[in-house]
């Protein structure tokens, strides 16, 4: 018998796989990076389609199987519209090349998350809120040293006022030291 887990999850791509099933790529709150193959989602009687679809926040049901990790329930959070779309995926570009496996990092979940949800927020700060965004992804991957930077902004996940002109004032150390760790990835 299997365990049914439920967990957040930001669906970072996905690609069809068979006639009708689909893999998606999905960033989760409790195992991280996570390949789960949704069967049949691509018929349109399938429920999870529009829960799914790609660069959303979702409630996701996953059973851990012998062939790896199956989704079997889904329910939207939310999901990015317009130009926001674009940003959060970029992003989800630099976690698919930078994140290698399963492994829980709850700080690098709520970055991501918040910025996700920051994005619907009113008078936001693209530009600031993705360039923060990376930085602490950067981070919690162990690619960016806070000491570097001599900045609180590591310290928690948040995108508040305060956080957004702080970084502003930072910009071109915060662009220079992104750039830097990207480089030195190798990836």
């Amino acid at each position: 018998m299997y365990i049914k887990y439920s967990t957040d999850a930001l669906v970072l791509g996905s690609w069809e796989h068979g006639e009708a099933d689909r893999v998606f790529m999905l960033y989760t709150k409790d195992f991280g990076l996570v390949y789960a193959r949704a069967t049949s989602v691509r018929e349109e009687r399938s429920r999870l389609r529009y829960a799914l679809s790609h660069y959303a926040h979702a409630n996701v049901s996953l059973i851990c199987g012998k062939r790896g990790w199956k989704l079997v329930g889904a329910s939207s959070v939310r999901a990015l519209l317009g130009e926001y779309v674009n940003i959060f995926a970029r992003i989800a570009r630099l976690m698919t090349r930078l994140v290698a496996g399963e492994e829980k990092n709850e700080y690098l979940f709520s970055t991501l998350s918040s910025a996700h949800a920051q994005f619907f927020a009113p008078h936001t700060r693209v530009a600031t809120i993705e360039l923060i965004c990376v930085a602490r992804v950067l981070f919690a991957l162990g690619y960016l040293s806070s000491e570097a930077l001599r900045t609180a902004l590591f310290t928690h996940t948040a995108y508040e006022l305060p956080h957004l002109t702080e970084a502003e004032h930072l910009r071109e150390s915060l662009v220079i030291s992104v750039n830097q760790a990207i480089i030195g990835s190798h990836l």
